[in-house]
């Protein structure tokens, strides 16, 4: 089951927790972004970026290089 939308990207109002549930490798990313994906992970993405400082464009780069990386 993919959560991508027509261009091929993460929704950005994707829950974090739900992007980690759907694609395990990107906690490495959220990780390296310091998104908090604990007590935060129930955020969508976008607000998740603007909430822990972490610059949205590249954040949603990173994430779709390892998801479009997935075998």
């Amino acid at each position: 089951m993919s959560m991508m939308n027509e261009t091929g990207a993460i929704p950005l109002s994707l829950p974090v927790n739900d992007a980690i549930r759907l694609y395990p490798e990107t906690i490495a990313i959220f990780n390296e972004f310091g998104i908090d994906t604990c007590c935060g992970g129930a955020d969508p993405i976008v607000e998740a970026a603007r909430r822990d400082g972490a610059d949205l464009d590249e954040l949603m780069a990173a994430l779709a290089g390892v998801i479009e990386a997935r075998p």
